[in-house]
């Protein structure tokens, strides 16, 4: 069966590319193409109409919300973009009984980013996730994988405006890069993040299609695609399991709102509208709300995994040894258990591996159970509503409130950093007396809601809640910039995905905070899955090589044991280093240098200077995490830079940006993320010298 209708006899069209569609001479393959594009547009409006007409009617209420929001779903999923092709890569697969077989049968597939059959049910385009569509991202002509011929389409506004070929099986065609695939490489970069399923790299896919139950960590230098990667991986993961992810969830989580507000395009155009995006503030913020801002030195204390034994101690202080019996009327009798016995089921319940809720509940029905042991001996015949109502009695539930108290997760933290005695009971033997200072807050808050939660506190108010009451896990999450996570954060997202598996992103050479990781064993360790696959991605793909080169100069000096990235963009970019007297007005002019080629300008400087920089330049610009970003030329804080790509970059003093972080090591990679967002060029403006590091070696 091939995919769609009958196509011209692969001996009659060209194996060479058509250059340009201005061709004097009409090329029949590639308006062949372009009328199978427009009829599988047609399929998918089909598809959509037929999905509009359906009916939510369901059995009750419950059901037609259901199917109602399952339909507006699929509704979204089959919306047709007009810039954006259905397909962009052809399959044509040899399938031949064997190798000796000489019948000629072939199959014909073409790949694109959604599913569209006809009117028959027949596959006109097939999702790129799909088993068949793995050939055409890893065959080569050392293992083809039945592929006779790759072919790639080039688009312009949707329109199919050229296509390569590969011939798989024939060893004499010289094998050569294709120029479609590294024109949309580096394609300018207008607006946020686009998917890369019509680039995807072998070693890329590997990755993206490693199976539901690893976890995959993946140490990617900048521009290797990493970030990319890992929402394709959420993407293909819910294509294949489906039924099992999506009653799980899939979570991703960001260093920042900017950061996720770039890449939130990339998997609703793959047709994954459901997949929840959030940061870390916003994944622990939901019990207290963040306020204030501790100091580097407090913040790492706070992220300390020790902090995970002291919250612990403190949930469970409130159990108290019994010193008196529980003493159980019922009808004319009381049925006595004395302290003795009690201690021992609380010691048990304290020695298993559950929660402390959980504890508790199970505490009330063991209680229940002596009585009932007692009642049996005496002959009577209790039932298992007898123990239901032995366990609800009020002397019990005294008895239970007396030896298992209930406990808030945010009082516990509010007790633990504001009275001095909580905090050196339940941190004996783990923090010495210093370090129990530095957590101590200057002024203890009376209640919750005046307490001045910081970030590192919402995540400790998590574990508390998490010892109290296990946190559900997720299908599946994907992690991106993990380096920069402290353990107890790393601890809070492991939380999430317990008995599911995650994608674990990041670069070891850009890792900014006081805290970040010095190895990804570290890391996988707190975040649960020790046992974690690591993948190394090199390839550059996004940052040219004078750019990477360039920064790279600084790694030595910040992460001597990873490799810098191999950059393998055929434009080696331009890299422009300008002192001058005037910074704002050589950056201003710089800006409108840039405006006259294509594509976005990230002009990157210091948070501290970036108010009084914007108020100096004169070309339309917007100022991210102000302004709604409608202008070609953005003000970009040096701390919210990481993730985010530039066509042309301009970085302002550099020396800088290395001195507003608490020490010259994250100055360095700070430094060195700035550096790393261009995807053309990069200019560094400056009239301080530039750091030692940067200057190139003998």
């Amino acid at each position: 069966m091939s995919a769609g209708p009958p196509r011209p006899d692969l001996a009659t069209e060209p194996t060479t590319d058509p250059s340009s569609t201005d061709s004097s001479t009409p090329d029949p393959a590639l308006a062949a193409e372009r009328a199978y594009l427009a009829a599988a547009r047609t399929d998918l409006a089909r598809m959509r109409e037929h999905t509009l007409a359906l009916d939510a009617r369901g059995g009750d209420a419950v059901s037609e919300a259901y199917l109602a929001a399952s339909l507006h779903r699929r509704v979204l999923a089959l919306t047709d973009d007009s810039q954006t092709p259905l397909f962009f890569g052809r399959l044509d697969l040899d399938c031949s009984d064997g190798p000796d077989s000489s019948d000629g049968t072939r199959e014909r597939f073409y790949v694109g980013r959604r599913h569209v059959h006809d009117d028959a049910g027949d596959p006109v385009v097939i999702d790129w996730r799909a088993q068949v569509s793995t050939a055409f991202y890893r065959a080569t002509r050392t293992e083809p994988m039945d592929v006779v011929l790759r072919r790639r389409f080039g688009f312009e506004g949707g329109q199919i405006t050229a296509y390569e070929d590969e011939h798989l099986l024939d060893q004499t065609e010289e094998s050569r890069r294709s120029s479609i695939l590294a024109t949309e490489i580096e394609r300018p970069r207008v607006g946020p993040m686009r998917d890369i399923v019509a680039t995807i790299q072998p070693e890329q896919d590997v990755i993206v299609r490693a199976g539901v139950a690893q976890t995959v960590c993946v140490q990617g230098a900048p521009g290797t695609g990493k970030t990319a990667v890992g929402l394709h991986r959420a993407a293909y993961l819910l294509y294949t399991f489906a039924d099992r992810l999506r009653r799980g969830g899939v979570l991703v989580v960001g260093p920042n709102s900017a950061f996720l507000s770039y890449i939130s395009a990339v998997l609703p155009a793959l047709g994954e509208v459901d997949v929840r995006q959030v940061t870390l503030d916003e994944l622990v913020g939901a019990r207290v709300a963040v306020r204030a801002e501790d100091t580097a030195a407090v913040a790492t204390l706070k992220g300390d995994p020790r902090m995970a034994l002291v919250l612990r101690n403190t949930v469970y202080a409130g159990l108290v040894p019994p010193t008196e019996p529980l003493v159980v009327p019922i009808g004319s009798r009381r049925w006595r258990v004395p302290a003795s016995e009690l201690a021992r089921i609380v010691a048990g319940l304290r020695d298993r591996d559950v929660r402390y809720a959980a504890a508790r509940a199970m505490l009330a029905q063991r209680l229940a159970h002596v009585v009932l042991t007692r009642m049996e001996a005496a002959g009577e015949s209790p039932d298992d509503r007898t123990q239901d109502a032995v366990a609800r009695s009020v002397p019990v539930k005294r008895m239970v409130d007396s030896l298992w108290p209930a406990v808030d997760p945010v009082r516990v933290v509010l007790r633990l950093l504001g009275d001095a005695s909580v905090l050196a009971a339940a941190a004996q033997g783990v923090l010495d007396t210093d370090e129990q200072a530095q957590l101590l807050w200057s002024a203890p808050a009376r209640g919750p809601k005046s307490a001045r939660w910081s970030l590192a506190d919402a995540v400790l108010v998590d574990e508390a809640a998490d010892v109290v009451d296990r946190e559900p896990s997720l299908g599946h999450v994907v992690l991106d910039e993990a380096q920069d996570l402290s353990p107890m954060q790393l601890r809070a997202v492991g939380r999430r995905c317990s008995t599911g598996a995650a994608t674990v992103l990041g670069d070891i050479a850009q890792g900014t905070t006081p805290w970040a990781t010095p190895d990804w064993p570290t890391t996988l360790g707190h975040l649960g899955k020790p046992t974690a696959h690591v993948e190394v991605l090199r390839r550059g793909y996004r940052v040219p090589a004078a750019v990477i080169e360039f920064a790279s100069r600084l790694l030595p000096h910040i992460a001597p044991g990873v490799a810098p990235a191999e950059s393998v963009r055929e434009n080696a970019g331009e890299l422009r280093l300008v002192e001058v007297p005037d910074l704002a007005r050589a950056v201003d002019s710089e800006a409108q240098r840039l405006l006259t080629m294509p594509g976005s300008i990230g002009v990157i400087a210091a948070d501290a200077t970036v108010e009084r920089l914007s108020g100096a330049l004169t070309v339309a610009h917007s100022v991210l995490g102000r302004d709604a970003g409608t202008t070609r030329v953005t003000l970009v804080p040096a701390t919210l830079a990481k993730g985010l790509e530039y066509d042309h970059v301009v970085v302002v003093e550099p020396a800088g940006i290395v001195a507003a972080e608490p020490s010259r090591g994250p100055g360095l990679r700070r430094l060195y993320v700035v550096l790393t967002r261009a995807v053309s060029g990069l200019s560094v403006v400056h009239t301080e010298p530039l750091p030692t590091e940067l200057l190139a070696s003998d």
